[in-house]
């Protein structure tokens, strides 16, 4: 009787480990269209503390892409294009809306950087008018992943992105 007891023991843990086995599933994909960049994480956006549910773009979907890393929530297409240079890494956002991505040029945009080293950063994003998108210069030089949280304040209407590069 003891044998038989150890046996179903056996058998049902067996069980249960194939099955939990079977049913884990990694169900995060990647969208990043940035070769540099590690993540691409959704954002969100609220109005009066409301929220919608934001869908991430890959490059081609529709629109203009800029080679950066894609986020559409709500009504706003934000794409995040970091260039590293020399002595720092240039930031360029471009905050559009609608279907039509129409440019939106009276936003107050910062980006709220983390540094590798867990230092805090925020720097103020101003909009170019003749290339129709929000630009800033991050002076630091320290190699490792940064991650970004822009934030749009378009006329009283809070517009989030989170965004990460490697340099």
């Amino acid at each position: 009787m003891k044998s038989l007891k150890k046996s179903f023991v056996v058998l049902a843990s067996t069980g249960i480990l194939f099955l939990g086995a079977c049913s884990n599933s990694n169900q995060a994909g990647n969208t990043e269209n940035n070769p540099s960049s590690s993540t691409n994480n959704p954002s969100s956006i609220s109005s009066t503390n409301t929220s919608a549910s934001p869908a991430i773009k890959t490059e081609g979907q529709h629109g203009e892409s800029h080679g950066g890393q894609v986020v559409e929530t709500g009504a706003y297409h934000l794409e995040f294009v970091p260039e590293k240079e020399a002595n720092a890494t240039h930031m360029d956002l471009y905050l559009q809306k609608g279907d039509n991505h129409q440019a939106v040029p009276n936003a107050k945009v910062t980006a709220d950087v983390q540094l590798p080293d867990g230092k805090q950063k925020t720097i103020p994003l101003t909009y170019d008018a003749s290339d129709k998108h929000y630009t800033a210069t991050l002076s630091e030089k320290a190699i490792g992943q940064y991650q970004v949280k822009v934030t749009a304040d378009i006329g009283g209407e809070k517009v989030n992105g989170r965004f990460s590069f490697n340099r």
